[in-house]
């Protein structure tokens, strides 16, 4: 077997995860490079079901809410604010829906986000692995380093 010659590559990682949520299967919600210096913290897709696994509503926006709020209780549990995501892609199965829904995900944005706007990325897809899910959210975020 090669030895690794980049200490970097061979930096482990840590999950990271909402004290009040059930532990997900087979994924984590969030991945956080450990280690001193430069941590990154990588947030799984995030759709807009409450956190038992129930979707309240199947408007595009209010699941756009939702989800939105799920990334940034994952941020939270890393020790971090919402100003921290650099990066974001946003899934969504109707992009007709999604550009009728402008002015509320807006809304829903200042009063999560205000006016921080990270690199974004808006895909339309086929369909979610959740049937009922109309977005996805995922994010990366650079963190202070360790200590």
């Amino acid at each position: 077997m090669a030895e690794l010659t980049n200490p970097r590559a061979a930096q482990p990682l840590e999950a990271v995860q909402p004290a009040e949520w059930a532990r997900p299967r087979g994924y984590a919600n969030g991945m956080i490079t450990a280690g001193k210096g430069e941590r990154i913290l990588f947030v799984a897709g995030m759709v807009g079901w409450k956190s038992e696994g129930v979707f309240d509503t199947d408007d595009l926006a209010e699941q756009f809410g939702v989800a939105l709020d799920h990334v940034i209780a994952v941020v939270r549990a890393a020790g971090a604010g919402p100003g921290s995501i650099a990066r974001m892609t946003v899934y969504v199965t109707d992009l007709p829906a999604y550009r009728a829904s402008l002015a509320r995900i807006g809304e829903l944005w200042r009063e999560k986000l205000g006016k921080h706007f990270p690199v974004m990325a808006l895909v339309g897809v086929a369909g979610l692995v959740e049937p009922r899910a109309k977005v996805e959210i995922e994010a990366t975020c650079v963190l202070e380093p360790s200590a």
